[in-house]
């Protein structure tokens, strides 16, 4: 591979020197992140099912408002420092010790700060805050560091394929929630504030173990750098905006819901989310393992596969769009009972928006893998700014209906702004990203080389 120069880093693209001595194929790291993504989606459905029979829709609002709080905090204070460790331990793999050791630095600096801010603006603005007690919430909030350093060092993990040791430590945190509140609930004394606390608890150990396996089996941590510090800011303030906004896409609206409409509308509405979100893991599954490829790939050759997973990943998520639409009865009102009959008509609609999923995220990755992270930001924030304007717009009035529906516009809206920014910057048609017949012959090719393999 020839050096070329990045426009949007100002940085020499050296030769790739980070490439592992042993590799497992894509498809095969594909498989194994997808089929990890299926088990913690079903441990944290376990976990919903646990809060939702144990404490009902208001106890089920009021914890999804403070994972909400804490995902989005931790996401918007991060400063989208994980696509600098993608994009430059990628390259890279001496810079790994000092990415590390930064890591370690500014998640410590900006989860602090966000406490801060968060803490200010429900001091100003208590409805923000829901119907938790501050208590509560504090517990909630002390995890914001710990969230940070946790997706910092788990996707500089990925920057060197260590995709069988990420997909087996994503697989604790669910483990410790379902374990314990699990517990908590046959003994009759499970509260928000025990599952909150569990749910930290469980960020806490999964953190820990990714540093004892950076400073142990990975690069180590070595001194903290300024220069390289600014180069990490830089390039992730390039993604920030977007990595916001893909994380206001799943979460704004549900602390929008409970600020605005209450605990239990936002029960109702956050157990439609966890079923639609199951469609949501075979793009983020194949944008976590194409991720490595796509850095240390030529334009070109980083075009050509990300159109073709991104029209196989469109063709099994139709599929399982329709069945999930057929099943959501049983999905919602079987399984968490009755008292959620009202998720079944939020689930079928938020269903109807995942192919706008699919794109943002696999093609989305295309571009900032590729040195390009203010066009995938560009698409992510056409969405975000659709979710805000369709919620404030939808929500006081219709309350978990209302974000449903703004969820499917503004996911449409965005997929499709990321497949014309993604055409137009390298050079192909939209028309190439439809899904044809080919498609699956090549899928089931590619499945049975990897079962003979």
């Amino acid at each position: 591979m020839g050096k070329k120069e990045i426009p949007s880093t100002g940085i020499g693209r050296a030769p790739c020197d980070a490439a592992p001595t042993r590799r497992r194929s894509t498809v095969a790291y594909a498989i194994a992140t997808y089929g990890t993504n299926v088990a913690v989606a079903v441990l944290g459905l376990a976990n919903v099912l646990i809060i939702s029979r144990a404490l009902g829709p208001g106890g089920r609002g009021n914890l999804a408002l403070l994972m909400s709080m804490a995902q989005l905090s931790s996401m918007v204070g991060g400063l989208g420092i994980q696509t600098a460790n993608a994009y430059f331990g990628g390259l890279e793999s001496r810079l790994r010790p000092t990415l590390a050791a930064n890591s370690v630095v500014l998640a410590l600096v900006f989860g602090c700060l966000s406490i801060g801010f968060v803490a200010l603006l429900i001091h100003v603005f208590p409805a923000v805050g829901g119907h938790v007690d501050a208590d509560t919430r504090w517990i909630a909030l002390s995890s914001l560091p710990i969230v940070m350093l946790g997706t910092y060092l788990w996707v500089l993990s990925q920057s060197d394929y260590r995709f069988g040791f990420t997909n087996t430590v994503w697989l604790l945190p669910p483990v410790i929630n379902v374990v314990v509140n699990g517990s908590l609930a046959s003994a009759g004394i499970l509260t928000v504030r025990s599952a909150i606390s569990a749910w930290v608890t469980g960020q806490a150990l999964y953190t820990a173990v990714l540093v004892w396996y950076v400073a142990r089996r990975l690069s180590g941590f070595g001194r903290p750098r300024d220069g390289l510090g600014r180069r990490m800011i830089g390039f992730g303030l390039k993604t920030h905006a977007g990595q916001v906004g893909m994380i206001g896409n799943y979460r704004l609206d549900q602390w929008l819901v409970g600020a605005i409409s209450g605990s239990r509308q936002l029960g109702l509405y956050s157990v439609a989310v966890a079923w639609a979100e199951v469609l949501f893991f075979l793009p983020n599954a194949i944008a976590t393992v194409q991720r490595p490829d796509l850095v240390r790939a030529e334009r070109a050759e980083a075009a050509r596969e990300a159109v073709t997973a991104f029209r196989a990943a469109a063709l099994i998520t139709l599929v399982s769009g329709v069945v999930m639409i057929a099943a959501a009865p049983f999905l919602c009102a079987t399984i968490f009972g009755e008292a959620f009959r009202g998720s079944i008509r939020d689930l079928r609609i938020l269903t109807l928006g995942a192919l706008g999923i699919v794109a943002i995220k696999q093609l989305g990755n295309a571009l900032t893998s590729q040195g390009r992270p203010m066009l995938e930001t560009a698409g992510i924030v056409i969405a975000f700014l659709v979710t805000a304007v369709v919620d404030i717009l939808l929500i006081p009035p219709y309350a978990d209906f209302g974000a449903s529906f703004a969820s499917i516009i503004a996911y449409l809206v965005g997929g499709l702004a990321m497949a014309l920014i993604f055409a137009h910057a390298f050079g192909r048609r939209l028309s190439e990203l439809i899904p044809s017949a080919s498609d699956v012959c090549w899928l089931w090719k590619r499945l049975r080389a990897h079962r003979h393999g």
